[in-house]
C-alpha cells in the first residue's frame, strides 16, 4: 500500500515538473517572437544648412515648409500631412491642387504656424534657412528638421536633399533622371533655335524685375542651352526695381514676361503700364512680335520639379509647334 502511494506521489511530481518545463519553453518562444516583431528600421543622419538631423526609419508624417519642396515630395509619391500654402491659389497652385486635398495649411513660407505644425505630430519637418532660420530651434523641438540653404536657381540641389531626408533617394534619382533626359531631348530638338537670346521680365505691384541666370527659369534656359542678352547673362538672380529708363535691358530675340498678381489687380496694372508704354513698344523684340506672356507660377514662383516640366512644355509649344 505504501509502495503504491509512493509511486503515485512520484508520478504526480514528475507531471508537475514536466508541465513547468513546457510552460517555460512556450514563454521563451513567445519572448523570441516578440523581439523579432519589435525590430525597427535603422536611423540615418542628414547634414543640412542648420546642422544635422537624425531620423528614425522612413518618415510617414512629413511637414514641408517650401513650395518647391511640396512639388518634390509629390513627385516622389509622398503627400505631406502639412504644407505652407502656395503664393497664389486657394490655397494651392492649380497644378498641384488635385494632390493636396487632405493636406493641412501651416502658414506661408515667410510666416509658418509653429502651433499648427506641432498639432500634426510630424516625424520630419523640411524647411529652408532662407525663410525659417528664426524658428529652427522651435521646429527642431517638434521633430527632426532638415533645412535647405536657399531657394534661388538650383532647385535640383534642394531636391537631392529632400530625397535623402525622406529616405527615397532611388525614387528621387529616377525623377531627376527623367527630367534631365527630357532636357537633353528637348535641347536636341531645338537645334539652332537655342541661339536666340531669351529675355525674361517680371511685373509686380510696385516692382519690375529682369531675371538673370541664377533664377528658376534662368537655370532651365541655361540647361537647354539658350543664349541670353548680354545684360541678363549674369550669374545672379535678378535686377530689381527696374525703371523705364532701363527698358533697353529688356531687349532680346524673344521676350517672355510674367506677372505676379495677388488678386487685387495691382500686378496687372503694373504690367499694362509697361506693355503700353511707347518706350517698351519701341523694343525690336516687341515690334517683331516675339513677346510671349507665360505663367508667373510656372516660370518663377512655384520653383519645383513639376513647374520645371511645365515650363519645358511651354518652351516646346513656343519653339517647336
Amino acid at each position: 500500500m505504501k509502495k503504491n502511494l509512493f509511486l503515485f506521489l512520484l508520478i504526480g511530481i514528475l507531471a508537475i515538473v514536466m508541465a513547468a518545463c513546457s510552460s517555460n519553453d512556450n514563454g521563451a518562444g513567445n519572448e523570441e517572437s516578440d523581439n523579432s516583431s519589435g525590430d525597427t528600421e535603422e536611423s540615418y543622419t542628414i547634414e543640412h544648412a542648420m546642422g544635422e538631423a537624425t531620423i528614425e526609419g522612413t518618415p510617414e508624417r512629413v511637414v514641408i515648409l517650401t513650395n518647391e519642396g511640396t512639388e518634390a515630395l509629390l513627385s516622389m509619391g509622398v503627400t505631406p500631412v502639412g504644407a505652407v500654402q502656395s503664393w497664389t491659389g486657394d490655397p494651392w497652385y492649380e497644378h498641384i491642387a488635385e494632390d493636396m486635398t487632405d493636406v493641412e495649411v501651416v502658414g506661408t513660407e515667410s510666416e509658418v504656424n509653429v502651433e499648427a505644425i506641432a498639432a500634426l505630430q510630424p516625424d520630419l519637418i523640411i524647411g529652408t534657412k532662407l525663410r525659417q532660420e528664426a524658428v529652427y530651434e522651435q521646429l527642431e523641438q517638434i521633430a527632426p528638421t532638415v533645412m535647405s540653404e536657399t531657394l534661388k536657381g538650383d532647385w535640383q540641389e534642394n531636391f537631392e536633399l529632400y530625397s535623402k531626408a525622406i529616405n527615397k533617394e532611388e525614387e528621387g534619382q529616377q525623377v531627376m533622371d527623367d527630367y534631365k533626359h527630357r532636357v537633353e531631348e528637348l535641347s536636341g530638338e531645338l537645334g539652332e533655335q537655342v541661339e536666340n537670346e531669351i529675355s525674361m521680365v517680371r511685373f509686380m505691384a510696385g516692382d519690375t524685375r529682369i531675371y538673370h541666370k541664377d533664377s528658376f527659369s534662368g537655370l532651365i534656359l541655361d540647361q537647354l542651352g539658350f543664349a541670353r542678352p548680354e545684360e541678363q547673362d549674369i550669374d545672379d538672380f535678378s535686377e530689381n526695381g527696374v525703371t523705364k529708363e532701363r527698358v533697353e535691358a529688356m531687349e532680346g530675340d524673344v521676350l517672355f514676361y510674367f506677372t505676379y498678381e495677388e488678386g487685387d489687380g495691382e500686378g496687372s496694372k503694373a504690367a499694362d503700364s509697361w506693355l503700353n508704354d511707347p518706350l517698351f513698344q519701341n523694343l525690336e523684340v516687341v515690334k517683331e512680335g516675339n513677346i510671349h506672356e507665360v505663367s508667373d507660377t510656372i516660370w518663377n514662383t512655384a520653383g519645383g520639379v513639376r513647374a520645371a516640366n511645365l515650363m519645358l512644355d511651354d518652351i516646346e509649344e513656343y519653339f517647336l509647334n
